[in-house]
């Protein structure tokens, strides 16, 4: 029924963390049957609410013996006022138990009311004793369960939040929780777990263990992905995307991001386009970028792209030609899944695109994710790249 995996692992010189315990496989979700506490605090949404899950999560804990409070005021692109209204409710509960069902933005949700949470204490200059952070993703997008990252709306603007107090105690995989999602989400999600395990693979703080958890997800991606678009209900292949969402979530939350994140944060914010398609808009012209396509490809970026395509038995007998065939193979996926080729192609308008160029390239340069990228890029560069996406 159930798998049980504990990593604890830490390296003194380029440290590499991973702390979370992971339940994996179908119906894995009876584990909060075992859970130890009094009182928990639920974060989720109206969704999941509807579907039944957030029920079956209620139903685990009583026969814990634990009593819930349930927040599910959970949205897209969670915003300060949210985190604010569940901070209030999760004080007021004496919670020592928290739990995150949803998607990425109910598990951003939690992680935000934890930080607050912990950084204002129960009482003046007092700090929290921290719960039990246990995440369960509906989606197989984020890798959010197992990373210390939390994006937080403020102002407009999409924060990035990273704090190793925010990482989950545990998480919970078990893929009957995204049996429902449907062919769009799938895609977009599915795309983003992509993205994740190649920015972690090119990243500058990439080393042998993020690599090996980065390849296998990128793999993992590729053999199941397409399969798991064209028919939702295949058991198999949605077991394996969720591995990788979560294999991409350890690897990134080691090395960090880049500018694929750093572009689509600023972008999505802009225009209300979902996360996972905004990376997926994006995704060719920042590998083009990063390998130096127009130049040598002589760069690290190409020659780690280039080994990706020999992972998936891509030529590659120079840097320029994986590069070339890795970025082609990606281009192949995101067309099988409908994902446009252009963001023109979402109807945007070509001047207000423009008007807000300059702004865009200017909040992608703060952004948190973009030091790790393997290309330091400067604002123009970053201008280019949403023009040429555009």
């Amino acid at each position: 029924m159930k798998k049980c995996l504990s990593w604890e692992v830490t390296i003194i010189e380029d440290q590499f963390i991973l702390k979370t315990k992971v339940y994996l496989n179908r119906q894995s979700l009876q584990y909060l049957k075992q859970i130890k506490g009094s009182r928990a605090f639920i974060v989720s949404d109206s969704i999941m609410e509807s579907l039944g899950y957030l029920q079956q999560v209620v139903d685990y804990l009583n026969e814990a013996g634990i009593s819930s409070t349930i927040y599910t005021g959970v949205r897209p692109d969670p915003d300060v006022a949210l985190i604010t209204e569940g901070l209030k409710l999760f004080r007021e509960s004496g919670a020592d138990v928290l739990i995150a069902i949803g998607g990425g933005s109910a598990i951003d949700s939690a992680k935000g009311i934890l930080y607050f949470a912990w950084k204002l204490g129960s009482a003046p200059g007092e700090e929290i004793k921290k719960p039990l952070f246990i995440a369960i993703p509906s989606t197989s997008g984020t890798g959010s369960e197992v990373t210390d990252f939390s994006v937080i709306t403020s102002e407009g603007e999409k924060v990035v939040v990273i704090d190793e107090f925010i990482a989950p105690d545990i998480a919970i995989l078990d893929s009957t929780c995204i049996q429902h999602v449907p062919p769009r989400v799938i895609a977009d999600t599915g795309i983003d777990v992509l993205v994740h395990a190649i920015e972690a693979y090119v990243s500058t703080n990439a080393n042998d263990f993020s690599d090996a958890l980065a390849e296998k997800a990128i793999k993992l991606i590729f053999e199941n992905l397409e399969t798991l678009f064209k028919d939702p209900k295949n058991d198999e292949a949605r077991d394996r995307v969720l591995n990788a969402s979560c294999l991409a979530g350890m690897a990134f939350t080691n090395t960090g991001l880049g500018i694929n994140h750093s572009l689509a944060h600023a972008f999505g914010a802009t225009f209300h386009i979902s996360h996972g398609r905004s990376n997926a808009l994006l995704l060719n012209a920042v590998m083009e970028y990063n390998a130096d396509l127009s130049g040598s490809a002589a760069n690290s970026a190409a020659e780690r792209y280039s080994k990706l395509a020999g992972i998936l038995q891509k030529p590659a007998r120079t840097k320029r030609e994986g590069a070339v065939h890795f970025m082609l193979a990606v281009k192949q996926l995101k067309k099988a899944l409908g994902v446009e080729n252009q963001i023109r192609a979402l109807g945007i308008d070509q001047a207000e695109f423009a008007n807000v160029l300059e702004h865009m390239a200017e909040t992608a340069m703060l952004d948190r994710c973009t030091p790790s990228n393997p290309r330091q890029p400067s604002k123009d560069d970053l201008v280019q790249i949403l023009k040429k996406c555009y």
